[in-house]
């Protein structure tokens, strides 16, 4: 009788021992988590004398990931709140009462650094698993050991994720990079500067200079509709069409028509773009603009401000545009221009309050008659004190122009 009872208690470590090798075995394998589960529910199956199991895994939520032997389907029901408080083995009829769950004799807790990551239900044919000599802890070992190891591809497809993600945002923003003027002009004729600062690494802002011959330039900035590599990608495009665009032809409208249609096929309806751009001649002393949709720049001669809002509606949406015209401001042989991008009027304090044209339009007026560095410094501080600690939560993009 002894002999027997001992052969008996080897048999099943040696069932246990290759339940281990086996489940080991697949993750050294490195088999994707579908088929770890699989073998997971063989295993447990064949060797451990368990007749009724479910497995619940916390992903997102909680899932039911193997599930055999019970009368109720659980792969569709949620876990009960109760069970997600286990920390340790415990009976079900201590936790919980209810009819469906209460097909299982034990709960097993799975668990990695003090985090919950599975429950582990079980039953065997008795009214209890101790009754069928069920090893618990040998369950929860084989548990902790799988769902540890599909925890490690999860966050090794993250790492390779974030990592691709890391190489595409660095490609984007050394395209980006290219999309700026390498140099403003600085002269005591005419001042230039500009400043951008994209809320992530990659933005959606952009502004441009293109001297079209010595009596004329160009200055526009822009905003696409969107973050990220597409933002990046679709303003990439709008500044190529642009910039050939301006060297074939010096008409605004004809221009912003083009580049309308341009998005359009660009982007699929899916980003629009807000653009301002404007032409002045210095021996007209005039400026001609068009404003598609933007912030309207701010426009100071003999300190007096004007915005400049001629124009049509955003780009990329209506093909025609459902309307355009192109302001004219006449006699500017001094003024200041400011053109910027919605980051900076709608930058917010801790209590929700955006800073708004009129606070940006007061500063621009008792500041304009400083250097333009000193002009973009003390916006910056303005700004900084105004958010008071909160986040920022869009690329800032100025662009200031002085002509004396």
């Amino acid at each position: 009788m002894e002999s027997k009872t001992l052969k008996k208690k080897y048999d099943i470590k040696e069932l246990e021992l290759n339940s281990l090798l086996e489940i080991t075995q697949a993750i050294n394998n490195n088999m994707p988590e579908n088929s770890l589960y699989k073998i997971y529910n063989f295993t447990l199956r064949s060797n451990l004398n368990i007749k009724k199991l479910a497995l619940y895994v916390l992903d997102d939520e909680w899932e039911c990931k193997v599930n055999f032997g019970t009368k109720n389907n659980f792969e569709n029901k949620p876990l009960d709140s109760r069970f997600q408080q286990v920390s340790s083995i415990q009976m079900i009829t201590d936790i919980y009462k209810g009819s469906e769950f209460h097909e299982f004799d034990k709960a097993i807790p799975v668990t990695h650094k003090d985090r919950l990551l599975a429950v582990v239900l079980v039953a065997g044919e008795g009214s209890s698993t101790a009754d069928q000599g069920i090893n618990l802890t040998l369950i929860q070992a084989l548990s902790n050991i799988i769902i540890v190891a599909i925890e490690n591809k999860k966050l090794a497809r993250r790492q390779l994720r974030q990592e691709a993600l890391r190489k595409e945002l660095e490609i984007a923003k050394n395209v980006q990079s290219f999309l700026f003027p390498k140099n403003l002009p600085y002269t005591d004729d005419l001042q230039i500067q500009a400043k951008y600062l994209p809320h992530h690494n990659v933005g959606g802002d952009y502004y441009d200079f293109i001297e079209i011959s010595e009596d004329k330039f160009f200055i526009c900035i822009a905003d696409v509709s969107g973050k990220g590599v597409p933002a990046a990608i679709l303003m990439s495009n709008f500044q190529a069409s642009l910039h050939t665009l301006i060297r074939k032809s010096t008409n605004l409208k004809e221009i912003v028509e083009e580049l309308n249609f341009q998005i359009i096929k660009n982007a699929n309806g899916e980003n629009f773009i807000t653009y301002f751009g404007a032409i002045y001649d210095r021996k007209l002393a005039e400026m001609q603009y068009v404003n598609a949709g933007h912030n309207p720049p701010v426009l100071i001669k003999d300190n007096k401000l004007e915005t400049l809002q001629e124009g049509t509606t955003i780009l990329g949406t209506f093909e025609p545009l459902p309307f355009l015209n192109h302001g004219t401001v006449s006699d500017l042989h001094r003024f200041f221009f400011f053109g910027y991008t919605d980051g900076v009027t709608e930058t917010f304090n801790p209590e929700r309050e955006e800073f708004g044209n009129e606070r940006l339009e007061k500063f621009l007026l008792e500041a304009y008659v400083q250097d333009l560095p000193t002009i973009h410094q003390k916006l910056l501080e303005k700004l900084e004190e105004f958010r008071g600690g909160a986040e920022n939560q869009d690329d800032i993009t100025f662009i200031s122009c002085k002509v004396n």
